[in-house]
C-alpha cells in the first residue's frame, strides 16, 4: 500500500486574513460607524494592499453580514434598520431558548459555573475604570455563547456561531442607549430568574429589552 501524498499545512493568516481582522476589528468598535463608506482608494492605501486583496477582504465580511456592496458604488459599514433587527433576532431567540432550555434540563435546573463565570466577567468588565466597549461587547458574546454551548447541542451551536457578527454589530448600534450598569443589573437579572423558575420566557423578555433599546 503507497503512503499518503505529504500534505503542506496552509499558511495563516494571508493579508486577505489581516485585513479583515483589522477592518472587523474597527467596524464592531465603532471606529467605523455604521453607514460610513469604505473607500477602496483611501484603506488600500492607508493598508498598502491591493485593490484585489481590498475588495476580497471587502466580500468577506459582506458574507459576515458586517458591510454591504453596491455594485459600482462600494462598500459601507451595515447598518441594521428596524426591518433588519427583526428578522435577525427572531433567529436569535428561537436558537438561544432552545439552547437554554437544554442547559438546565441537563444540569437540574440550573446554569453550570461556566455561564456564572461569563457573567462574573461581564460584570467585571463593565465595572472596570475606563471601561472599553469592545471588551463589554465580548464578554456579552461570551455570556450568550456560554449558554448556549452548555446545550451541548452542535447543530445549535453551529448556526448561532453564525450569527455572532452580526450580533456584535448590534451591539455597535446599541451601545449609546445602555448604560454599563443596566447592562450588568440586565444580565444578573436573567441568571436570577431563570434558575429560580425555569421560565424561558424571562430570556424571551430579556432579548425583547435589548431589541427595543435601539
Amino acid at each position: 500500500m503507497s503512503s499518503a501524498p505529504e500534505v503542506t499545512p496552509l499558511r495563516r493568516p494571508s493579508v486577505v486574513d489581516e485585513l479583515v481582522d483589522a477592518l472587523r476589528a474597527r467596524i464592531l468598535t465603532g471606529d467605523l460607524a455604521p453607514g460610513s463608506a469604505l473607500r477602496e482608494t483611501d484603506l488600500s492605501a492607508a493598508y498598502d494592499v491591493s485593490r484585489h486583496t481590498f475588495r476580497t477582504a471587502l466580500r468577506t465580511l459582506a458574507a459576515e453580514g458586517l458591510v454591504q456592496i453596491v455594485p459600482n458604488r462600494g462598500g459601507t459599514v451595515a447598518k441594521l434598520e428596524r426591518t433588519d433587527l427583526g428578522p435577525l433576532f427572531e433567529l436569535r431567540t428561537a436558537l438561544e431558548l432552545e439552547a437554554c432550555r437544554l442547559t438546565l434540563e441537563r444540569n437540574g435546573g440550573k446554569l453550570p459555573r461556566s455561564v456564572h463565570l461569563a457573567l462574573n466577567a461581564l460584570t467585571n468588565t463593565c465595572k472596570a475604570p475606563h471601561a472599553d466597549w469592545r471588551d463589554v461587547a465580548e464578554a456579552h458574546a461570551r455570556f450568550h455563547e456560554a449558554i448556549v454551548t452548555e446545550s451541548q447541542s452542535p447543530r445549535i451551536i453551529e448556526a448561532y456561531k453564525r450569527l455572532a457578527t452580526e450580533l456584535n454589530l448590534f451591539l455597535v448600534q446599541l451601545r449609546p442607549v445602555w448604560p454599563l450598569k443596566r447592562m450588568i443589573d440586565h444580565h444578573r437579572k436573567l441568571v436570577r430568574n431563570l434558575e429560580a423558575t425555569g421560565d424561558l420566557d424571562h430570556l424571551r423578555r430579556h432579548l425583547a429589552e435589548g431589541l427595543e433599546a435601539v
